[in-house]
């Protein structure tokens, strides 16, 4: 059994490197050729080449399944062709334990996604945007900016907050902010626009550049006055890390940050369906190794004249463009459709084990 487990595991092993590795330059590739057209002053050709680097550990962790799930295709295919497999099985190697076998190595494979997904990926893609951010001057962060809601008790009252975030600077700067400030009763009381804040270590805001408008009713009619100031503190319970997650892409955002950030949605009841379907993604993806190990064990009973391996390698990657499609569609369908979050997330890898299993009961029992 050792002997077994050592013939699968090295040939598994070195299949998905080949592949994973392939896919890798290509994507790099493609990802330098289109930075290199932004190259103007202030973003240079290293730049261009460190950013695609930085995007390299993002890639891996979205090519992972389908460089197992090629892989090993690959590696069954040609123990097939070469009948090795077919003398393990005569020696005793039964479709159980060759599922198990797989079921261990494809465990291993879940946890390097997970290591990647979690903690790699979110790092570099974070450092990435901040090269783009220091190279091009800020980061954008779409038309409209970003949105955050805040609370707070002040000596007058309840008081809510909506935070706009224009964009973001260098490091944790950002850019293009205004508060709106309303009471209890929805009325708005204040509105402040910096053209930059930092944020402290006590999540206080640092403004800069401020301008403060305040409206108070008098009678019938309301009156407004405006103010400048160089600085202003705003107290705030924004931390550092909420705002990130909300200026920054998905990408960057670890499973415990999506989860402490769809806290912080429910908790100033603003919409979460979108950061909880990434979050049951992110959660459940790493296991998606698993079904694409179980998916190309039917393909090490199929007999060498129903095809080359040439043909099954095609098959594995066109399995593996459905399953990234299926993924997204999911994903899309479910934001519009207001779909449980996790069960969004958990359909298409339940539906590729499905048929998985199907073919390989099938092949079994025919073959």
């Amino acid at each position: 059994m050792r002997t077994v487990r050592r013939i699968f595991h090295r040939d598994i092993v070195t299949s998905v490197a080949f592949v994973a590795l392939a896919f890798l330059s290509l994507f790099f590739f493609i990802d330098f050729v289109e930075e290199l057209a932004d190259v103007a002053r202030g973003y240079t050709v290293l730049h261009a080449l460190a950013y695609s680097l930085l995007q390299v550990p993002g890639h891996l962790y979205e090519l992972m399944p389908i460089a197992v799930l090629i892989g090993t295709i690959y590696a069954l295919a040609r123990l097939a062709q070469s009948s090795e497999y077919t003398i393990l099985r005569t020696g005793g190697l039964g479709p159980g334990r060759a599922l198990l076998l797989l079921a261990q190595l494809g465990l291993s494979f879940a946890l390097l996604t997970y290591v990647v997904g979690d903690w790699i990926a979110p790092y570099s893609e974070r450092q990435a945007s901040e090269l783009l951010a220091r190279a091009k001057g800020k980061l954008r962060i779409g038309a409209a900016g970003a949105w955050l809601k805040d609370k707070a008790v002040t000596p007058e009252g309840e008081r809510s907050y909506s935070v706009n975030v224009g964009s973001a600077g260098a490091g944790s700067e950002l850019r293009d902010v205004r508060i709106f400030e309303f009471d209890a009763d929805g009325r708005l009381l204040r509105r402040i626009g910096a053209a930059s804040a930092q944020i402290g270590d006590d999540d206080v805001w640092q403004l800069a550049d401020v301008r403060v408008t305040r409206w108070s009713a008098t009678g019938d009619s309301a009156a407004a006055s405006e103010q400048r100031l160089a600085t202003l503190s705003w107290p705030s319970t924004l931390s550092a890390g909420v705002v990130a997650a909300a200026v920054l892409p998905l990408s960057t955002m670890s499973t415990i940050e999506l989860f402490r950030y769809i806290g912080h949605l429910a908790d100033n009841e603003q919409a979460a369906q979108r950061h909880e379907i990434q979050f049951w993604k992110r959660a459940l993806y790493p296991f998606a190794c698993l079904v694409m190990m179980a998916l190309a064990l039917p393909f090490a009973y199929l007999h060498a004249r129903a095809g080359g391996i040439s043909f099954k390698v095609f098959a594995g990657i066109m399995l593996g463009i459905g399953f990234v499609l299926l993924n997204n569609m999911a994903g899309h369908l479910g934001l519009l459709r207001e779909w449980t979050p996790w069960i969004t997330a958990a359909a298409p890898s339940a539906l590729f084990l499905l048929v998985s299993l199907a073919a390989f009961g099938w092949l079994v029992r025919h073959r």
